[in-house]
């Protein structure tokens, strides 16, 4: 399954590519579906054609979405590139999302910055917010990789316990992955992601491609 998936995966990242060839202007929902695909492909090649895409979109001026973004960081996360993860989220205006609030987490778990992970998570617990202000919200599963992180360590262990409880009792924990708030796709988006991935390139069609983005 997973086979089929990376295949329709890499069809429609070339057929992105080809567009960029041709010169053709990518719009902010583009750059989105672009880093989506290369997040899900998940390989250093896709992390170098994300880089190159950003990199490309930013000297021309283009504003890139927070989600793009987002799909950047979790991609550079995922490939052990911790300080290229850490120059992308700095430059994400307004980082209140959930999904920024998980990933600040892992660049955290990933860069050993505990105590700061444990203040973070602290002031998130105890924050006395106005009913009316939606508090921090955490992944379970990203909450799982900061206790393991933190495991060997007794007193950073015992408070984030306390505070893993806290965060439970104030309704500030989902079952969600980051990969499902990730791929979280409104309605009337889905149609546009279902085409892309279910679309594929001959290998006559990929001939072409073999330019800047995927050299060396």
């Amino acid at each position: 399954m997973w086979n089929w998936l990376k295949m329709s995966f890499t069809g429609a990242l070339e057929v992105l590519i080809e567009m960029k060839n041709q010169d053709v202007k990518f719009n902010k929902e583009t750059y989105v579906l672009a880093f989506a695909i290369c997040y899900k492909l998940n390989s250093p090649e896709s992390l170098k054609i994300c880089t190159t895409l950003r990199e490309e979109a930013l000297i021309k001026g283009e504003v890139l979405s927070r989600r793009a973004s987002c799909f950047a960081v979790a991609l550079a996360l995922n490939q052990n590139q911790v300080a290229k993860a850490i120059s992308i989220f700095s430059q994400i205006m307004k980082p209140e999302s959930i999904i920024c609030t998980n990933l600040n987490i892992l660049i955290h778990i990933q860069s050993n910055m505990l105590k700061t992970l444990i203040k973070i998570l602290k002031d998130a617990a105890d924050g006395n917010l106005s009913k009316f202000v939606k508090r921090q919200e955490f992944s379970e599963e990203v909450l799982a990789k900061a206790r393991k992180k933190v495991k060997d360590v007794p007193a950073l262990l015992a408070k984030f316990d306390e505070i893993y409880g806290k965060l439970h009792i104030n309704g500030q924990v989902t079952t969600c992955t980051l990969d499902t708030l990730l791929c979280h796709t409104p309605g009337d988006r889905k149609s546009h992601m279902a085409l892309l991935s279910k679309r594929t390139v001959s290998h006559r069609t990929f001939q072409p491609l073999n330019q800047s983005l995927w050299a060396e």
